[in-house]
Formats: C-alpha cells, sequence, structure tokens
C-alpha cells in the first residue's frame, strides 16, 4: 500500500507550521485589555469630577446634562473638551512611540526620533513670529505641516529607498538639533513668540476645545487606521530586513506607511497640546512585558493605556497646584523619569 508523502515546502520556508498562541496565554492578554479599558474609563471619569476647582459629584453629574450655571459651563466646556483631547493625544502618542520602537528596531525610540516634534515646534514659532498667528486653532496647521515635512525630510536624508533604522535615527537627531536651534533663536529675538509658545513647549490640555479636537480627530484616525495595517509587516521587519524580505514584507513601503503614521498621530497630537514627552517612550515598554513582543496586541494596549497615563499625570497637574495646575508635560517627566531609569535597568525591559 503506498502512502502519498506531503508536499515539500516552498524553498526557504520553515518545515514546521507556524503555531498558534496557546490558548491560555490568548485569553489573559484579552482579560488585561478588557481590564486596561476598565482602567481608561475610571481615569476619564476622574479626569471629569477634579480639577482646580473643587465640585462635589452632584454638581459635576448635573454639568453633563445642564448648562445653566457657571459649574455646568466648567464641567462641559473645559473638562469634557479636556478629557476627550486627552484621549486622542493618549491614545496617538502610544501608537507613535509602539511603531516607532519597531521601525527602528530600538526599545529607547520615542516619537521625537523622527523631527516631529521639532519640525511642529519650528512651524509653530515661525507663524507666531512672522505672520502674526495668535490662535490655537490657527497655528494647529502649521505645526501639523511642519511635522509632516520634517518627517519627509529625514526620510530622503536618512536614503530614501535605501533607508535603514540606523540612518533613520541619525538624520532625525540632527535635523530635530538644527530645528531647536532655531526655535530657540527666534524665541530670544522675539519675546512676544516666547510668551505665546511657553505653554505650548511644555505640553498642556489646557487649551482643548471643540474646536481644536474637531481639527485634529480625523489625522489621528487615519493614523491609528494605517498603524493597524502595517501591524503584520512591521512584526516581521523587526526580525531584521532579511527575514522580513524572506517573509514577503515590502520594506519600502513598510518603512514609508509607518513614517506617515507616526506624522499622522504624533504632528496632530503635538499640533494640539505641545510636545509632552515620555509617553511615547514608556508605554511600549510596559506594554510588551505584558503581551510579548506581538505588536498585533502591543498596538491596542498601547492605545489604552497611554491616555491612562496622560489623563492621570493631567489629574495630578490639576490638583497639586490648586487653584493653579502644573501642565501635563511636566507632570508626564516628573512622575516617568524615575520609574522609566528603573525598567531600563531591568534586562527584559531593555530587549526587544
Amino acid at each position: 500500500m503506498l502512502v502519498e508523502s506531503p508536499p515539500n515546502p516552498r524553498p526557504g520556508a520553515s518545515a514546521v507550521p507556524a503555531q498558534a498562541p496557546p490558548p491560555r496565554r490568548h485569553a489573559m492578554r484579552a482579560t488585561g485589555l478588557l481590564l486596561a479599558l476598565g482602567l481608561l474609563v475610571l481615569v476619564c471619569l476622574v479626569s471629569v469630577a477634579v480639577g482646580a476647582k473643587a465640585l462635589p459629584l452632584a454638581d459635576v453629574w448635573h454639568g453633563l446634562f445642564h448648562s445653566s450655571g457657571s459649574d455646568d459651563v466648567l464641567v462641559r466646556e473645559v473638562r469634557v473638551p479636556r478629557t476627550v483631547l486627552g484621549l486622542l493625544v493618549g491614545a496617538a502618542l502610544g501608537l507613535a512611540g509602539a511603531v516607532m520602537q519597531a521601525l527602528t528596531r530600538n526599545p529607547l525610540a520615542e516619537p521625537g526620533l523622527l523631527g516631529v516634534n521639532a519640525g511642529a515646534s519650528a512651524a509653530v514659532v515661525s507663524a507666531i513670529s512672522f505672520f502674526g498667528v495668535t490662535s490655537l486653532t490657527g497655528y494647529v496647521w502649521f505645526a501639523f505641516a511642519g511635522a509632516a515635512l520634517v518627517s519627509a525630510a529625514v526620510y530622503l536624508l536618512g536614503g530614501s529607498r535605501s533607508a535603514n533604522p540606523v540612518r533613520l535615527a541619525l538624520a532625525g537627531t540632527a535635523v530635530t538639533a538644527a530645528l531647536y536651534g532655531y526655535v530657540n533663536a527666534v524665541q530670544l529675538l522675539d519675546s512676544a513668540a516666547l510668551d505665546r509658545l511657553r505653554f505650548w513647549t511644555v505640553g498642556s490640555l489646557a487649551s482643548a476645545s471643540p474646536g481644536t479636537i474637531g481639527k485634529v480627530w480625523p489625522f489621528i484616525a487615519l493614523g491609528v487606521l494605517l498603524t493597524a495595517l502595517i501591524a503584520r509587516p512591521l512584526n516581521a521587519l523587526e526580525m531584521g530586513d532579511d527575514t522580513a524580505r524572506a517573509l514577503g514584507a515590502r520594506l519600502t513601503r513598510t518603512r514609508i506607511l509607518a513614517m506617515l503614521a507616526v506624522t499622522l498621530l504624533c504632528g496632530a497630537a503635538t499640533a494640539a497640546c505641545g510636545p509632552i514627552v515620555f509617553i511615547g517612550l514608556m508605554i511600549p515598554h510596559l506594554v510588551r512585558t505584558i503581551t510579548g513582543p506581538d505588536l498585533r496586541w502591543i498596538l491596542p494596549y498601547s492605545a489604552v493605556l497611554a491616555p491612562v497615563l496622560l489623563l492621570g499625570a493631567d489629574v495630578v497637574g490639576r490638583v497639586v497646584a490648586r487653584p493653579s495646575e502644573l501642565q501635563v508635560g511636566i507632570v508626564t517627566a516628573l512622575l516617568g523619569g524615575p520609574v522609566f531609569l528603573h525598567l531600563v535597568r531591568r534586562k527584559r525591559m531593555v530587549q526587544l
């Protein structure tokens, strides 16, 4: 009796089929994501209820559905938009950080590595100093355009089609240094620009408004869609160019789409709130210890936990300096810096 032998595998393909993650681990990841979503809902409620001005919970609840008094206006027109903007910006920064670390294969990469923050800052200071733009809704477009142009310039300087993680990082560092030198020079020469830019440059959610949210959310939504589409090829890219090619990934296309996604996400977030550091650096690190290296889990976890950190830091900034407040960019640096230094010393956290 003849027994048919299995077909020979394709050249370069593994004879052992890829195994799916154990069901128990998959269930634990899904459960963890649900818990993270629950934590995010809780932090959003705290963000609406707690602020520089203490309000009873009954007044907060009344303000969500009515606008008959000053406290109602405070809740509906200040705290709710601030919370919504924090959700959008936090998710954008978390996703941008995860994509940057995968794109550069560098666990210390963050969205500013490609010069996105520097490009946005240079465009904003130019708009204020040379074009007389004074409102956030006016210079948000300058910030986004600056971020996009600098990202394209970094990609070209990094070698375009022959770009690799090292060349992109070097090009981004050089462009960032030059642009921040320009920003500092303009601010020193123009006191009006320095006055208007000083709160934006440290990162703040205080200027949140429905108009700002309406301008940035389409770009963030498009960036989220792009990150979902490139999650699988980015997984291959993390294993090296040769392995990615063997697995069928299109390296140039993946890198271009990844840089476009980072530009949309980080550019929109920076335009709305200023350059907020640390979140895009630490959150993917933390998530990787929970999910492992699979970007199909890292991305949704980062999109959920990054707003938790951003909104939590914003609430702390509103409470510790009552009746004034600390900008969220300062709080994230003060709270997160020591924690991150502790985490990067652990060998398991440093490795991708």
